[in-house]
């Protein structure tokens, strides 16, 4: 099958988010057990949000990178695909969409487990360049396609 390579990293970004959902399920279940909190006496309308500042904040910590993954990614998503549909798929954007993944995999990794915020920012400082020099590179595409060139 013939497809673009930006497929790859933005599928692997995916399975990471699955397994970091996985994880915070499971840390979850963990901190309730712990906390004496069954699915049967949870009380109506309750979210994870709820658990901030009862439940441990190591079990919290796998929750809050799930939700990083579900922001700015969503930009990597959306700016990947479009350099694939535009055949934008150069090898130096294929390394741009693959350490935008692996510098967000780290970043996860740092946050669920010792949660060091230096460290944490320079991986979203890091990813967030890779993001941008993707972003760049299918604006000044397009913008020239649009000028005729």
């Amino acid at each position: 099958m013939n497809y673009s390579p930006l497929l790859v990293p933005i599928v692997a970004l995916v399975l990471w988010t699955l397994v970091i959902m996985a994880w915070m399920a499971v840390t979850r279940f963990s901190a309730f057990k712990q906390m004496g909190i069954s699915l049967g006496n949870v009380p109506p309308g309750s979210r994870g949000a709820s658990l901030e500042g009862k439940a441990p904040d190591q079990a919290m910590w796998k929750s809050h990178n799930y939700t990083h993954l579900l922001e700015q990614p969503t930009l990597f998503y959306a700016i990947t695909l479009t350099l694939a549909m535009i055949g934008m798929d150069s090898p130096l954007n294929v390394w741009l969409a693959w350490g935008y993944v692996i510098l967000r995999i780290i970043h996860s990794l740092i946050q669920c487990t010792v949660n060091v915020v230096r460290y944490r920012f320079l991986m979203f400082l890091l990813s967030s360049a890779c993001l941008i020099a993707l972003t760049v590179c299918a604006a000044l595409t397009v913008v020239h396609d649009m000028l005729g060139g």
